[in-house]
């Protein structure tokens, strides 16, 4: 098991104000802000990390607030819709939470004899509600109005919309190790059995559709998760054997990447666990503190005034 894919690790995401994103993810999700960070390429944008109490894997939604980029549009050679999974019987609750909140949501659908509910966050990011087949053990993050039997648990899976799916399904199975384990119509569903949670992608053909454009409301990139850095270089020449680019593995604090793009055009990344959040925050304040890299802790006074004001309380 430790040396395999082991699901989704997390997911990367655009929106357009920070204030608006930490509202909605913490306040109307209910979900913890498990660090508050800044890109490491634009050291004047904030990088949120929202997920369970400890930040684990299969549970974290990041997001780059950019000011005012405008709304994105989803489309080909993107992930375009992401799954998270919820207690039996919590439906009722998030129903009448969402029309509370007015959060933008679709009447339920259902795919492969599983229920769906779709709702949009503020800047249009597709997203659903599911409760699996199989009881998620996670323990979720709560809150005083989202207790433990409504709560978020972390992801089901994330969608990928492709012209031609070949290609990507071949980088899931022979390379990744899923397994192609359903089709229906259009959509091909890929499981791994190394995780019991977060180990589903979708992908969705469509050889007519057009190709998106990443701003507000679109994913950025999703990343797969390995134990650590030998099994990560593994995978990075199993992904240059395919005849695909890959990047050298970069220090991203809270775990190592790489970065590549699968044929289909989705920037996948794989990450590890190690060394997780807590590495510079104790567990009881993670998401308290504006953490920043090192290469920038000398400019915090520049980049601190530069950063919008976040209201947290």
């Amino acid at each position: 098991m430790e040396d395999q894919i082991l699901g989704l690790h997390h997911i990367t995401a655009i929106a357009d104000n920070a204030q608006r994103n930490y509202d909605f993810y913490t306040k109307v999700l209910g979900l913890r802000l498990v660090k508050k960070t800044v890109n490491f390429d634009d050291p004047g944008t904030y990088h949120f990390y929202y997920g369970n109490e400890r930040g684990e894997p299969g549970t974290i939604l990041t997001f780059f607030p950019w000011e005012g980029i405008g709304k994105g549009r989803n489309g080909t050679g993107m992930a375009t819709e992401i799954a998270y999974t919820v207690p039996e019987g919590s439906f009722k609750f998030w129903k009448e939470r969402f029309g509370r909140y007015k959060v933008k949501t679709g009447e339920p659908v259902e795919r492969f004899r599983e229920i769906y509910l779709p709702f949009a966050d503020p800047d249009g990011l597709e997203m659903t509600l599911i409760v699996p087949g199989m009881k998620d053990e996670r323990r979720p993050w709560t809150t005083g109005e989202v207790n433990e039997q409504t709560a978020i648990k972390g992801f089901y899976n994330v969608s990928l919309a492709l012209k031609h799916p070949d290609p990507t399904a071949d980088i899931l199975t022979n390379v990744f190790g899923y397994k192609q384990v359903k089709q229906e119509g259009n959509r091909y569903r890929f499981l791994t059995d190394s995780v019991p949670a977060a180990s589903v992608i979708d992908i969705l053909a469509d050889d007519k559709g057009h190709p998106g454009y990443n701003a507000g409301g679109t994913v950025h990139h999703i990343a797969f998760r390995v134990k650590d850095e030998e099994t990560q270089m593994r995978y990075r020449e199993k992904v240059l054997q395919a005849g695909l680019q890959a990047t050298p593995k970069i220090d991203r604090d809270y775990f190592f990447s790489i970065y590549f793009r699968e044929p289909g055009g989705v920037l996948f990344e794989i990450a590890t666990e190690n060394p997780g959040f807590t590495r510079d925050e104790p567990l009881a304040e993670l998401g308290s503190h504006l953490k920043l890299p090192k290469q920038f802790e000398q400019a915090r006074n520049k980049i601190e005034k530069v950063l919008p004001v976040l209201k947290t309380i």
